[in-house]
């Protein structure tokens, strides 16, 4: 299938995408619609833009482990941690110890049984079947569509999802790019429902020693609010977090990234300047190009160590038909 410019692409969709937005459109086809079939990796593609992480993309990301120093950047899974919505989270021990003894030797241990809605809680990754957006069809219907044009209809299933589930994305082991926003303008954390701008990246960028010339496709780029001062008070922390916004997500769409992440709950400003709209920067990112992203991160330490790019390894758990994915999100210089 013949390549496109990441420019045409992302000027194209930011203007289909307003289109949408104040009259859906009515002529696509499950065949063809405003982001499918994807324009690079084809109609039957389930892995979206961890594509970008080749065999190249790995030995260059593996080059900036210098001095083999780990940061954590994400939060242990514990009760009591902030949730969206009525989403849980409880690990039970089912008695201590667990099984009776075992042999002559009397062997004795412990399990757990965790109940979550174990994708989309804590630090959480967002697989290619959690957003989607519903659309009228040129045939009158209106259809639940996702990343490559795939319908509900599709993937539907009480046992997980039969297409785009989690086990689809590339184990990711890329070069990490932090864009400490709340550094940049001087302060422990943005304010609330602050929407960060591209210029506002720029200025981050250029306070690190970098600029945007400086991305590659594949890399993996992180947003600091400092909204993690708030993790301790879940209310506080659930409320009209900082984030990017439309402007954003079409920069990194032509960034060609892997994925992004941030350090609040959304990655993207709530609620969102313009009043209708709910979440429209996770339709930008998730159905329309394929790109993940991570919430609930931590990324004070490595700001405040002036680690700016760095090795960065998170390989989403292969949860057949999962839509998102827990795990333990590493930057490694």
């Amino acid at each position: 299938m013949m390549n496109v410019s990441s420019v045409g692409r992302s000027t194209f969709g930011l203007v289909l995408f307003w289109t949408l937005l104040v009259a859906p459109a009515s002529g696509q086809t499950r065949e063809e619609g405003p982001w499918w079939p994807h324009p690079i990796w084809g109609p039957d593609d389930q892995v979206g833009a961890t594509n970008w992480i080749t065999s190249e993309k790995i030995l260059e990301a593996l080059s900036l482990a210098k001095t083999g120093q780990v940061y954590e950047l994400g939060h242990p899974y514990e009760r009591g941690m902030p949730l969206f919505g009525a989403r849980s989270y409880t690990l039970y021990i089912p008695g201590s110890p667990t099984y009776e003894p075992f042999g002559s030797n009397r062997l004795i241990g412990h399990d757990e049984f965790v109940c979550a809605e174990i994708g989309q809680v804590g630090t959480q990754f967002d697989g290619l079947g959690h957003i989607g957006t519903r659309l009228t069809m040129a045939d009158g219907s209106d259809r639940d569509v996702f990343y490559n044009g795939v319908t509900v209809e599709e993937m539907r299933s009480g046992y997980g999802l039969t297409k785009l589930g989690i086990e689809h994305v590339k184990p990711i082991v890329t070069r990490g790019v932090l864009v400490d926003v709340a550094g940049y303008k001087g302060v422990g954390t943005l304010p609330e429902s602050y929407e960060v701008t591209v210029e506002d990246v720029r200025g981050a960028l250029a306070r690190q020693g970098m600029s945007e010339s400086d991305l590659r496709p594949g890399d993996a780029i992180f947003f600091r609010y400092g909204w993690t001062v708030h993790w301790e008070d879940a209310a506080r922390y659930n409320e009209n977090p900082p984030g990017i916004g439309l402007e954003v997500a079409h920069w990194i769409v032509d960034r060609q990234a892997s994925m992004v992440g941030s350090d609040s709950w959304t990655t993207e400003v709530v609620p969102n300047p313009a009043p209708e709209l709910d979440f429209p920067v996770h339709q930008v990112l998730i159905p329309e190009n394929g790109i993940h992203n991570l919430e609930n991160m931590v990324l004070d330490e490595v700001a405040d160590a002036g680690v700016y790019e760095f090795l960065f390894i998170f390989t989403p758990l292969p949860l057949v038909g999962a839509t998102g994915s827990p795990g333990r999100p590493l930057a490694i210089r």
